[in-house]
């Protein structure tokens, strides 16, 4: 009975919480960002309740999709002359000067004050969808010489009145005003106030710490805010961007005192601290454009960025032949890489040294991996304590001893005798540890990498090695150790492209080439027609077909045909299975044409696009005028393309990524995994994707027939090999979802189509979640603006709800069930348990050290569906909505004492086959959605 009594009770607070979790009110005050930069807000706050802004940048969004809370900065006291309505206020009315910040001070007292503040400062506001209004500068009158205090404080409680009479319901958040906070107690939401412990000097433009006497008058005043007048309280102090540890502190100092804690740099432009901590999880890769046709090409991107993605990492780029990048601080970014394979230019090496010798003293890691860049000048050289010229080696060189981190996928190359190594230099060696070491025939000692206190490096050809005769390649080094390592990349919940509910996602889309072309079976008929017939009407599971209106359209490259073409895209696009996509209109073999690589370096004469008389390829009409000839003549009513498939090199450049983006698509292909047992290499699994300016392209999983077999020169069964890709970017590390990708071609010949059925029965014969490729698409974005935050042991995490999977990996524990808010499972992977999420925003609680509540109430194992609502009604029952494109599968932990029901009808776990949890309840439907209901029992 008591532990039925303490279920009961925990359920409550679970309910409650999980309730008002959008608002931040469960047992903590709400967590409040304050940012006033003129960029867009870091995603990284998205996982506070409240966040401050200023509205005068463009920017600044009046509110968001995840109920959270986006409040306006005004100033009450003091008007910039950027404003608006700075030339309508009355001479009269501006009593003193503000010369640190260049503002006027506002007399408090006229009688029109009030009215004009409510129109034409808070006004425009409201319009704009603000309900919440940050007070700021209440005490600025008493910078003028001369000034009747309660004549002014009474003119600020007018002003507070008047808002209230304007505009209903809305919020007020006061920056001081103790003295008006008993007249208006009623009337405000919070009060604030600045420099508790660490502030900020204009006049000097210095931060300081604040001495002993204010610091304990500012404190008295806030605890008689927080205790007599029953207000929440945020103490906003400032600190140096670069210093997380102070930060840090500072803010814990604060919410030890009982405060609601922001602490960032003086002008609020940076990502703080607060009741949270968010998580940096952007990487910046400096490279050299100079040794690459372009970055989807260089080393960076093509070994660098898949395991930094792996591990939740954003990876940014920068050309060091262009100015690096401003704002590159530890509140967003977690680290800083170089891969170079030799000398960057001469013009920029001071500058880039200058640059990264600077991110080095703010304490950012730095990896560097290929090459230095440089022979670093001497003050650097003493900052890195390393010296790689001249460095006098005395004879041959021996590998003397190594990490084992080293020897990853190849054996350490031996150093030949022109190799240079690089040596450490006294007393610093000894806070170094070596990856590789080296001595000559004199007994010197070197080394071609290390672990530092800055970082860490590696020097080829210890990072990776080409394989001879071919274009793969070989880590000799770990990546996921040497970056874990030399970034000081801390253990997070990371977001998971991969996985949905438990199970590894699995998609299919396929490509327009070859649609008009005569399969080579009785008859002849097109290959598009075997396809729908052999493919599309047998595995009825979501897939996204695209074409190319050339190959289809009247007035393309085959008008006689294009009546059955065109009938056949319709039977397709009838399917409710099969999603549409767009393979453009001229099928593009080179998107940029100022990127010129491959067959379009060495033959001049190479086509850039199907040749299609009269016409000039265009980027718009490739998109845009494809997209629209389908939806007009090809779609069904209610459906229309959804996702641009891109063609040829698949290298679109940032302009068209932008037509695709305005043009409200989708997109994917790209990125070339292709490992297999021929070339079991990690550098052949490619990144999620890769950013152009601002827009994302989106990588396929898994590459297509294309490249196993020969660029469809044989062997034609070659696609089936796709399966050992799909096998080693599953084991011994979860990369990637089963993307079965491949042209209509594949159907035009006997042996290709029979390594499509085998591919298809394959992933069917195995427990996959299926989704359309859209869908990964827009993971794979949520990826990219994925929060995470620090919270009392625990995680806060947010998303825009595509992305619903967390893995955990090794060094931080599982989260609490029991404890957690808008977490409905965990399922255990073989590189990290599986955190499965109701919705966009989660938190995950810690283990109590003192009780394990783990197994309290009943969890989702695994589904091939998505979750649509879970809701934990009250003690003893459960209740969730799953919504899948095949019948349902789903199993339980922990419901082996409750009865279940879908859609109303009582439903019986089926028995356990080998390999299956003893303790977990496993369910088939003939649904496709359902409306799962648990009734439980004490146990």
């Amino acid at each position: 009975m008591a532990f039925a009594r303490v279920r009961r009770l925990l359920f409550q607070i679970i309910l409650v919480c999980a309730s008002l979790a959008p608002l931040g009110v469960c047992a903590n005050p709400p967590a409040i960002a304050i940012h006033y930069g003129a960029t867009a807000l870091p995603t990284e706050l998205g996982p506070f309740d409240m966040v401050v802004v200023e509205p005068d940048h463009a920017s600044a969004l009046p509110s968001t999709q995840h109920g959270q809370e986006v409040v306006a900065y005004v100033s009450v006291a003091e008007v910039h002359p950027s404003r608006s309505y700075f030339k309508e206020i009355p001479p009269e009315w501006k009593l003193a000067r503000n010369g640190d910040w260049k503002s006027d001070v506002i007399d408090q007292t006229p009688d029109g004050w009030p009215d004009f503040f409510a129109e034409r400062v808070v006004g425009p506001l409201w319009k704009r969808g603000y309900r919440g209004f940050f007070l700021d500068t209440l005490d600025s009158y008493r910078l003028a010489e001369k000034f009747d205090e309660q004549a002014q404080q009474q003119g600020l409680v007018r002003v507070i009145e008047t808002l209230h009479a304007r505009f209903p319901g809305i919020q007020l958040i006061l920056n001081r005003g103790f003295e008006i906070v008993p007249r208006v107690h009623d009337k405000i939401r919070m009060v604030a106030a600045e420099s508790l412990y660490r502030g900020w000097s204009a006049k000097t433009r210095s931060y300081q710490e604040v001495g002993t006497t204010d610091r304990q008058w500012l404190a008295a005043q806030l605890r008689t805010v927080r205790d007599e007048w029953k207000l929440p309280v945020l103490v906003i102090d400032y600190v140096p961007p670069h210093d997380r540890e102070l930060t840090r502190a500072t803010a814990e100092r604060i919410q030890a005192d009982g405060f609601i804690p922001w602490v960032a740099d003086s002008a609020l432009e940076t990502v703080g601290i607060g009741m949270i901590e968010p998580v940096p999880r952007h990487i910046l890769v400096l490279y050299n454009g100079a040794e690459s046709p372009a970055l989807n090409y260089s080393n960076a991107h093509r070994f660098l960025q898949m395991p930094l993605n792996y591990m939740g990492y954003v990876v940014d780029y920068a050309d060091v032949r262009e100015p690096l990048p401003e704002g590159i601080g530890r509140d967003r970014y977690a680290g800083v890489a170089t891969w170079f394979s030799g000398f960057i230019p001469e013009a920029r090496r001071k500058s880039v040294a200058q640059w990264l010798q600077l991110r080095m003293t703010e304490g950012m890691p730095l990896a560097v991996v290929g090459d230095i860049g440089q022979s670093p000048e001497p003050r650097w050289a003493r900052r890195l304590s390393i010296q790689t010229e001249p460095v006098e080696t005395q004879g041959s060189l021996r590998i003397e001893a190594h990490h084992p981190m080293m020897g990853f996928e190849a054996s350490l190359p031996l150093p030949t005798r022109n190799y240079q190594p690089a040596k450490l230099t006294d007393p610093e060696a000894a806070q170094f540890t070596p990856l590789v070491q080296l001595r000559d025939e004199r007994g010197g000692t070197f080394v071609a990498g290390a672990i530092a206190p800055w970082g860490g490096f590696i020097l080829d050809p210890y990072a990776l090695i080409e394989v001879p005769g071919s274009d793969d390649a070989r880590w000799v080094i770990d990546p996921f150790v040497f970056l874990t390592q030399a970034l000081r990349l801390e253990p997070m919940p990371v977001p998971d492209t991969t996985t949905e509910n438990g199970r590894r996602l699995l998609l299919a889309h396929v490509d327009g080439d070859g649609f008009p072309s005569l399969a080579e079976f009785p008859g002849s008929p097109f290959a598009a027609q075997v396809l729908l017939k052999d493919i599309f009407e047998t595995y009825r599971i979501p897939q996204t077909m695209s074409i190319i209106e050339s190959e289809v359209a009247p007035d393309g490259l085959y008008p006689n045909l294009s009546p059955k073409l065109e009938a056949i895209a319709k039977a397709m696009f009838q399917l409710p299975h099969i999603e549409i996509g767009s393979h453009t209109y001229s099928h593009p073999f080179l998107w940029d044409r100022s990127v010129r690589h491959g067959l379009f370096q060495d033959d001049k004469e190479a086509a850039y696009n199907l040749n299609i008389p009269g016409y000039t390829m265009d980027l718009a009409r490739e998109i845009v005028g494809s997209t629209a000839y389908i939806n007009r003549r090809l779609a069904p009513q209610g459906k229309q393309v959804k996702i641009l498939q891109w063609s040829g090199d698949t290298a679109p450049g940032a302009k068209a990524l932008e037509i695709s983006s305005r043009a409200g698509l989708l997109n994917i292909n790209g990125g070339d995994t292709s490992i297999t047992r021929s070339n079991p290499s990690l550098t052949a699994v490619g990144a999620l994707g890769i950013r152009k300016n601002g827009y994302l392209q989106v990588y396929a999983p898994i590459t297509n027939e294309n490249i196993y077999t020969n660029l469809w020169r044989g062997p034609f069964y070659g696609f089936e090999r796709a399966i050992e890709s799909f096998e080693m970017t599953d084991s011994p590390r979860r990369i990637k979802p089963v993307g079965i990708y491949y042209h209509v071609y594949s159907a035009s010949k006997r042996a290709g189509l029979h390594a499509l059925h085998k591919v298809y029965d394959w992933a069917l014969a195995r427990p996959l979640h299926p989704v359309h490729a859209s869908e990964f698409a827009e993971k794979v974005q949520d990826f990219y603006g994925y929060a995470i935050a620090r919270e009392k042991g625990g995680w806060r995490v947010r998303g825009n709800g595509a992305l619903r999977t967390l893995r955990i990996p090794s060094g931080i524990a599982a989260p609490n069930l029991a404890l957690s808010v808008g977490v409905v499972g965990i399922h255990p992977g073989i590189d990290g348990a599986y955190v499965a999420l109701a919705g966009d925003s989660a938190f995950l609680a810690p283990t109590p050290q003192s009780t394990s509540t783990q197994a309290s109430r009943p969890s989702l194992f695994e589904a091939n569906g998505r979750i649509e609502k879970w809701q934990a009604t009250e003690p003893g029952r459960l209740s969730f909505d799953l919504r899948a494109y095949v019948p349902l599968e789903f199993s339980l932990s922990g419901a082996s004492h409750c009865r279940a029901k879908a859609n109303g009808r009582a439903v019986t776990a089926q028995p356990r086959t080998a390999g299956q949890a003893s303790d977990v309840q496993y369910f088939q439907l003939k649904d496709q959605r359902a409306r799962v209901e648990l009734e439980c029992t004490g146990r």
